[in-house]
């Protein structure tokens, strides 16, 4: 969300915008953050992880002991060179198994190399703890009555203020903080050759134009601002 902000509309938020077609989609990107001693404790949607899991990958220097799976619609066991406990197959879509010590570095290389596949791996270092649920994303949970969408699917603990600045940009000081996105997709902006190109080409290059409204609520008050994309 912040480079949607900053105005920077590179491969990896087109990646993450091929999801969306035309219409408005509420309650995206959700985090739920709050300052604990020494500590944040952040929440947040499946949207961030693998923002978080390259984030803290990144503090690692070495091996570390990482479980979760890797989803992706193509099999990627043959790039993957460390032990995959099984593989899992459901229409198309492959579920890699991990429970296993892993050099930080081979994850983060298939990242950059697979920026499409999901990473939902859990692990930890010496200043933050990552939990995130091992299976695919799907749409938030609706919570009891007028509480508003469960966002539980990634868990942070960590002192990182890089990752705090980033998932909170603008919001400054905050005991507990909450952040909701409303994506609206008013058009498709389709490539000049479209003629020439395959229908799957056609949904890889197209562009998505539109507005997002970020909603902030930091200690009780509320925040609302909006940037346009073309992605």
């Amino acid at each position: 969300m912040k480079k949607i902000f900053d105005s920077v509309f590179d491969e990896e938020v087109h990646s993450d915008f091929l999801k969306f077609g035309r219409g408005e989609y509420k309650n995206k990107y959700l985090i739920d953050g709050k300052k604990q001693a020494k500590k944040w404790a952040i929440k947040t949607g499946a949207e961030y992880a693998n923002f978080l899991v390259r984030k803290c990958l990144e503090k690692i220097d070495g091996s570390v002991d990482i479980k979760g799976v890797i989803i992706s619609t193509s099999d990627l066991r043959d790039e993957i060179n460390f032990e995959i406990k099984k593989v899992s197959n459901f229409q198309g879509v492959r579920k890699h198994v991990i429970e296993s010590n892993v050099e930080s570095s081979q994850i983060l290389d298939l990242m950059e190399k697979y920026p499409r596949v999901f990473f939902a791996l859990s692990f930890s270092g010496d200043n933050f703890v990552l939990k995130i649920k091992p299976k695919g994303p799907k749409s938030e949970k609706k919570g009891k009555d007028d509480e508003g969408p469960v966002v539980d699917f990634c868990s942070l603990k960590t002192e990182n203020q890089e990752i705090i600045d980033e998932l909170f940009f603008g919001v400054g000081d905050f005991k507990e903080v909450f952040v909701s996105h409303t994506i609206n997709v008013t058009d498709i902006v389709y490539p000049a050759n479209v003629e020439s190109l395959k229908p799957a080409e056609i949904r890889e290059i197209a562009k998505r134009k539109g507005i997002v409204i970020r909603n902030v609520n930091a200690d009780g008050i509320e925040k609302t601002s909006e940037a346009e994309f073309v992605v």
